[in-house]
């Protein structure tokens, strides 16, 4: 909403006193440039906006972002898997006797679980 007062006041005769009041309340106004996409991430769903027109406003040191337009989508949120260190693969290979591949498998089971890893690894478990 400042965005649109601001770019509005710009082409006006009292357009250069709206921007001084802006910021002389600390508020400084700027268009986040070439945004394809936003995602809002929540528990129950991704909310996925295409091609928006995102503002930046920053008032006394805290930021916001508006916003406007794009199509708008929802849908069933993304698993995401853990990264597994190469550090990690390599240990448990180690301990385990067992090949790398096996290693980064038993791992990514495990969500990224040393000890859980070893241990399936050995047999002593299952994931």
């Amino acid at each position: 909403m400042a965005y649109k007062a601001l770019k509005a006041a710009r082409g006006k005769p009292g357009g250069r006193d709206a921007m001084r009041m802006m910021q002389k309340m600390g508020m400084k106004v700027d268009e986040v440039a070439n945004v394809s996409q936003v995602i809002i991430r929540t528990d129950s769903k991704d909310i996925v906006i295409e091609a928006p027109s995102v503002t930046l406003v920053t008032v006394q040191g805290q930021a916001m972002y508006q916003i406007a337009g794009g199509q708008v989508s929802e849908s069933a949120p993304q698993p995401t898997s853990p990264a597994v260190r190469e550090e990690d693969v390599q240990l448990v290979a180690q301990q385990t006797g067992k090949s790398l591949e096996e290693a980064r498998k038993a791992l990514t089971e495990a969500s990224g679980d040393l000890a859980k890893a070893i241990i399936v690894l050995n047999g002593q478990t299952s994931a």
